[in-house]
């Protein structure tokens, strides 16, 4: 079967908002996902190639994934907002995924900013089942993680510098059950020299339902 890709907009808060969404090659869809990609204000893109190789890892356990740019990024219109709309944009992806596959459960994840967008949706949403925060930084804020109740799957680098290992096992204790944790071995927090092993997490994960 031809794997089905589509690139469209989507009617967000601030203006249209840069999408694109894929199905699995070989199968169809038994799981949805909204994907977050990084800071806006450093680059940060559905094209990321750690939010690259998330979306294709989830797709081979069977996820169709919806990759979005927030406000301000590329072809999106508005601008940057602090973390609040672009959690209002990836609110507008869930409810795009919801309208077209309303049979399937929905996963929410993200790659560092991306994966604090992700946490807030899923804190906000409970159609949401499970939420892949990867690159977690560990600096500000991270009391929104306590109202997040469902199984909350981490995957994190070694040797990342935005949430160095420490600093980030003090945070992972606090974090209430259910969670799980994949280390990787990597030389930063991009999974430099690891990207293969990071796919193969999130395609463990994918497949555990």
């Amino acid at each position: 079967m031809a794997r089905r890709i589509e690139s469209l907009f989507l009617a967000g808060l601030a203006g249209r908002l840069e999408a694109l969404l894929e199905e699995p090659e070989d199968r169809e869809p038994v799981e949805a996902a909204v994907v977050c990609h990084p800071h806006p204000q450093h680059g940060g893109t559905l094209h990321n190639k750690v939010v690259y190789r998330l979306a294709r890892g989830l797709r081979k356990s069977g996820c169709v994934v919806l990759r979005f740019n927030y406000r301000g990024v590329n072809l999106s219109e508005g601008g940057y907002a602090h973390g609040i709309g672009e959690t209002e944009d990836a609110r507008v992806a869930l409810r795009e995924l919801q309208a077209r596959y309303p049979y399937l459960p929905v996963l929410a994840a993200g790659f560092s900013f991306g994966s604090r967008v992700a946490l807030r949706l899923t804190a906000a949403e409970k159609s949401i089942r499970r939420v892949v925060p990867v690159g977690f930084p560990t600096t500000g804020d991270l009391s929104f993680v306590s109202r997040v109740s469902v199984p909350k799957i981490f995957i994190h680098s070694t040797n990342d510098n935005f949430g160095p290992r420490p600093e980030f096992e003090k945070f992972y204790e606090t974090v209430a059950e259910p969670k799980q944790l994949e280390w990787i071995e990597a030389a930063d927090h991009f999974f430099k020299d690891a990207l293969d092993e990071y796919e193969a997490a999130v395609i463990r994960i994918g497949l555990t339902r």
